[in-house]
This record gives C-alpha cells, sequence and structure tokens, in this order.
C-alpha cells in the first residue's frame, strides 16, 4: 500500500486543466462494445480502473490503440469473440457491472456469480441490474450462479425503479438504445456522467429523449455507428482543486470547469464562505477567502449541505467540502442521503485535530476554525475521503502521512504531479 507525505501549510496557487472525468470513460468505453465500428476518445485518464476494463475488453478480442501521452484511445469490437469470453462475467472490480447489458448484447448468454458486491461506502446490490435486464426481455435463471440469455435483441418496456442508481440507470441506457421498440426509466439517475453517456450514444445514431432529466425515453435502433468524442472534465477533481485554493489561501483557476454543472457546487462553497468565480469555463477561486460559514435566517436551524442524487449536491464531493468546513469558522451539518458508510472515516479527521460529532451513520456537524495539527492517519477505501484527508494536511502546518492512499490513484492521474505544479510539497512512497 502506498502512503503519502505531505509537508502543509503551503500557499497553493496557479491554473489547472482538469483529467477527464473517469466516471464517464468507464460506461462509454463498455458502451462501445454495442457498435462494430471504430471510437475515438480522447481525454481519456490514465486510472487504474480505465486500465483493467481496457485489458478486460483486450481479451476478448477488442483492438485498442491507448496513447496515453495524448490521452487518445481508438477501439474496435468488430472481432470479439466469444470463445475467449466463455459466458463467465468478469469480476475484478465494481466497474465490470457497467458491462453488464452490453456483454449480453453481443454474446447472448452470461454468467455471473451470486455475490454481493461493495466497498467501505456501504453494500452496492445487484438486484436492480437484474431487474432492468429482466424487464428489457432477458431470461434470468437464479441460484448459485445467475445466467442470462436474450433471444437476439432486448426488447422495449418501461421501467420505475426504487431509486435513482447511476450503474443501473448506465445498464438501462445501453441495453434499450438497441432494443425492439421503446423504452422508458421513470426516476432515473441523471449524473453528469449520466448525461455524458446518453450525449456519447447519440453520436452514435441512439435516439434518447430526457437527457439530464429524471425520465428517459429511448427508442431503440437497429444498428449504431462509429464516433469521435472528447470526455468531458472531472467536477470532482474541479471542486477539489477549488477548495484546496480556499483552504490555503491561495488563488487557483481551473479551466474547462463545467460551468452548467457547478450553480449548487458553487452555492455549498458560499455557504462555507469561499467565493467561486468563472470566467467563461474557467473557475477561480481568490485567494484570502473569508472562510466563515453563513448563518442561515432561521436562526434555530443549523447550516446545512444535504448530498443526495444529482441534481442534488452531489455525494462523493461531500468529503472534499467536509474538509473545507473544518478550516472555516462555524458550525454545519452534512447529510449523507445515499450510503450507511460514508462518514465513518471521520475518526480519521479528528487525529489532525478536527471538532465533528456524528449524529447517526448519515449526518456529521462539524465545528470549524478550530487549531489543528499534522498527524499520521490511515485512509478508507474511499476515494474521495482519501483526498479529502490529503486536504486537510496540505492545509495545516507541518509534516502529515496519509497511509494506504491508493485509491486516489483510481480516480485522479498524476495528482501528486498537479498538486506540485501549484506549490505542494507532497510525495508517494
Amino acid at each position: 500500500m502506498s502512503n503519502i507525505t505531505v509537508h502543509g501549510g503551503k500557499k497553493l496557487s496557479g491554473e489547472i486543466t482538469p483529467s477527464g472525468n473517469k466516471n464517464s470513460v468507464l460506461p462509454i468505453l463498455c458502451a462501445s462494445l454495442l457498435t462494430d465500428e471504430t471510437v475515438i476518445l480522447h481525454n481519456v485518464p490514465d486510472l487504474l480502473d480505465v486500465n483493467k476494463l481496457v485489458d478486460q475488453l483486450a481479451a476478448i478480442g477488442s483492438l485498442i490503440a491507448w496513447n496515453k501521452e495524448t490521452t487518445t484511445i481508438k477501439i474496435n469490437n468488430e472481432h470479439i469473440n466469444a470463445s475467449l469470453f466463455a459466458d463467465d462475467f468478469p469480476v475484478g472490480m465494481r466497474g465490470s457491472i457497467l458491462l453488464f447489458s452490453p456483454l449480453l448484447y453481443r454474446m447472448k448468454k452470461l454468467k455471473m456469480k451470486n455475490e454481493i458486491g461493495g466497498c467501505s461506502l456501504g453494500i452496492r446490490e445487484i438486484d436492480p441490474h437484474v431487474d432492468v435486464l429482466e424487464a428489457l426481455g432477458a431470461k434470468v435463471k437464479r441460484g448459485k450462479t445467475l445466467e442470462f440469455s436474450i433471444d437476439g435483441r432486448f426488447v422495449g418496456n418501461d421501467l420505475w425503479p426504487d431509486y435513482m442508481s447511476v450503474t443501473t440507470t448506465e445498464n438501462f441506457i445501453n441495453a434499450a438504445v438497441l432494443a425492439k421498440g421503446k423504452s422508458k426509466m421513470v426516476n432515473s439517475a441523471s449524473e453528469p456522467h449520466v448525461q455524458e453517456l446518453c450525449v456519447f450514444l447519440t453520436k452514435l445514431g441512439a435516439k434518447i429523449e430526457g437527457i439530464g432529466a429524471s425520465t428517459l425515453v429511448i427508442e431503440g435502433v437497429k444498428q449504431l455507428h462509429g464516433t469521435e468524442y472528447t470526455i468531458g472534465s472531472d467536477h470532482h477533481e474541479i471542486t477539489t482543486f477549488l477548495a484546496l485554493g480556499a483552504m490555503t489561501g491561495g488563488e487557483i483557476k481551473v479551466h474547462n470547469a463545467l460551468p452548467q454543472h457547478f450553480p449548487l457546487i458553487v452555492r455549498s462553497f458560499k455557504k462555507l464562505g469561499v467565493e467561486i468565480e468563472y470566467e467563461g469555463t474557467t473557475a477561480i477561486v481568490r485567494e484570502n477567502q473569508s472562510l466563515v460559514i453563513e448563518k442561515p435566517f432561521t436562526s434555530n436551524m443549523l447550516q446545512k449541505i444535504e448530498a443526495a442524487p444529482w441534481p442534488y449536491f452531489p455525494v462523493d464531493l461531500m468529503p472534499l467540502l467536509v474538509a473545507l468546513a473544518i478550516k472555516a469558522k462555524g458550525e454545519i451539518m452534512f447529510w449523507n442521503k445515499v450510503y450507511e458508510g460514508g462518514l465513518f472515516w471521520a475518526p480519521e479527521i479528528m487525529k489532525f485535530g478536527a471538532k465533528i460529532a456524528l449524529a447517526d451513520p448519515h449526518r456529521m456537524i462539524v465545528f470549524g476554525g478550530e487549531k489543528l495539527e499534522p498527524a499520521q492517519v490511515d485512509a478508507p477505501n474511499i476515494i474521495r475521503a482519501a483526498i479529502a484527508l490529503t486536504m486537510l494536511a496540505l492545509a495545516i502546518d507541518g509534516t502529515s502521512t496519509i497511509r494506504s492512499a491508493d485509491s486516489i490513484k483510481r480516480a485522479h492521474p498524476n495528482f501528486a504531479g498537479k498538486l506540485q505544479e501549484i506549490g505542494a510539497d507532497i510525495v508517494w512512497s
């Protein structure tokens, strides 16, 4: 396991161009299985999960050329070979679930071990994915091994799942675009990466209505063609660097900063005494922000940031603003409405001297502005929590160590290098 050593307390300033969004790249690579024509993707980040998925696709016959220096992948799936696949679903990583519907469409049959998946955030169930495939015409045989099959193509249908699940929605989209007839999902996820998958597929010839809304209507087409597409910026990385500028008193400009997705995020920064400006598509945090938490007009209520499925504040960004709130003066409640284990890394934050109260598994009260000290902390297997711990270390005078921080490498290519470019003293070991 890798550790990060930080010599903190330095003002971080400079300009950043964020990486491509990993959460867009993974479903888009999986969706490329739906066409035999060549797909070219630009701004593809060199990350562990992306490399694993590329290896999985290459192992079943995808022809892939990845120029990591230019961040471009060229992929052609015309010669996918069922004999190389042996109809056993790959379970090497969580992102493999995104292969569910594209692989079943290509192979016509699929097996998957009946195992529960999850991570430190909580249980990740596969039942909604099974429900989607079954609703769209797949035959499912349940047992110790789940066995799926389809007769030619998926069949259009209407679905209304229990909750907004990103990966379930993405599997629905990838199944419905080539299904016979029309499909409709009410209560669909609409995160930026879900929207981007839809936009990509429309460039391949898919017919999708309701992109960005909670209801998707998809008219199946007979075939999809190739395209060339540039992956959008990672809103997680944009938020990380803006928060770091505010926490350390520096000025940071982030280019390609997706202004269409940031109004609520900008408002959440304002609650913590941070003003984010936009000049075109460049987001700017000026130096020496006030870092005073706004008091709500309803004086008997705590200020709060609630995280839930988009268009709520994104739950994956919550740890980043928890770190920022610890540096601000005042009190604020964070409410994670998605993951039952999303706040259990709080004891690691407290090693820095942060004052925090866990109300329950979903709600945390931060009493910001306390004196902080460098510390050795253990990162949980939660990407943004590991990053939040690193952010705090960067904002505190002295030397801190974040142990077992490998999860960061799953989401941020050259994370330490980008931080060094804006003045951070940080090394992996």
